[in-house]
């Protein structure tokens, strides 16, 4: 290196400190004026499961009040194939420049990565987690016209007929939960699938099933009318959705499983605009019309910063891992 290199050298290494306490000032500043300027157009809300699914009503529920805090329309599209597969790696691949955002849940991001041999993405490295929206547990219901009264004396029943009481499931998420719960009860239960949750409710009402985990707002719906017979749920706390309903670890000790919701945006979303994304949904979720609409959905809402939901994600992807492990589902 000549004399004149390294002066030149010596002279910007001196000048660095400086340089970064000029830099720094222009980088908050863009930061702000990223966050100030966003949204400046409509925002695509994808959603991988069709309309009218558990996770649709919800993001129309929430599209309205979000395109209100933001100034901009909240636009919903519907993406659905491969169980949250097709809409989740629509994001993913999509450009990070904030107008496009996922309704991420648990099929996406906590089963599927155990449940299939080779997923196009990964959702905890491709995706940036903005914010939770909900959480709900299941409903364990059985015709009007069965024998039992309470969880205990169903599982009682089951296990003097291994195999012979029958369950349906719509999805894998109520597929996983019974098995778990039949198998720490000690009994086993012969599954039907079916196409969707709504058909899997209707076989068990008509007495054609025995039992199913059902979403809370059809379960509370078609108990309350008498077509099903609600036995518990699938949280391990009494929930403010069907008040003086006996949680399922009233005789599975330990057993605590829900659903959850949340939204997340392609990898190398600006901070600042995922702030600013996070802030709008934590405001609506704290608008009374819009908490209770979603407990009349069977939602339960919860708050949470990015971190705190990115933390949330990872762990329920380990403790569905293991759900799934005590399931004896085996990746496809």
């Amino acid at each position: 290196m000549s004399r004149h290199e390294g002066e030149f050298g010596n002279t910007w290494l001196r000048t660095l400190p400086r340089r970064a306490a000029l830099a720094a000032p222009a980088l908050l500043l863009a930061g702000r004026a990223a966050r100030a300027d966003w949204p400046m157009r409509p925002i695509r809300l994808i959603v991988a499961f069709p309309a009218g699914s558990a996770t649709d009503v919800l993001a129309r529920v929430l599209s309205e009040p979000l395109s209100q805090e933001l100034g901009r329309p909240v636009v919903v599209d519907n993406r659905a194939g491969g169980n949250g597969i097709i809409g989740t790696q629509a994001a993913v691949q999509a450009v990070p420049d904030g107008y496009t955002f996922v309704v991420i849940s648990t099929s996406a991001a906590s089963i599927n990565p155990h449940t299939l041999r080779q997923m196009p993405f990964d959702p905890v490295r491709d995706l940036v987690h903005v914010g939770a929206l909900a959480e709900a547990p299941y409903m364990f219901v059985v015709p009007p016209g069965a024998p039992d009264t309470d969880l205990g004396g169903f599982f009682q029943r089951a296990r003097q007929r291994p195999g012979g009481l029958t369950y349906s499931h719509g999805n894998a998420s109520s597929m996983i939960m019974t098995e778990v719960l039949a198998r720490g009860a000690g009994a086993q239960l012969t599954a039907v699938p079916y196409r969707g949750g709504a058909e899997a409710l209707t076989d068990v009402a008509a007495g054609r099933i025995d039992c199913t985990f059902t979403d809370m707002a059809n379960g509370v719906t078609q108990s309350q009318t008498g077509r099903v017979r609600a036995l518990a749920h699938s949280g391990k706390d009494p929930t403010p959705l069907a008040p003086g309903l006996p949680a399922a670890a009233s005789v599975v000790p330990g057993y605590d499983i829900k659903v959850w919701f949340g939204i997340s945006a392609p990898a190398a979303t600006p901070v600042p605009i995922v702030a600013r994304a996070n802030q709008a949904i934590n405001a609506v979720l704290q608008q009374t019309g819009v908490v209770d609409r979603l407990r009349q959905l069977g939602f339960l809402p919860f708050r949470q910063t990015p971190e705190q939901f990115g933390q949330y994600l990872r762990e329920q992807l380990r403790v569905w891992g293991e759900h799934v492990r005590v399931a004896g589902v085996e990746p496809q």
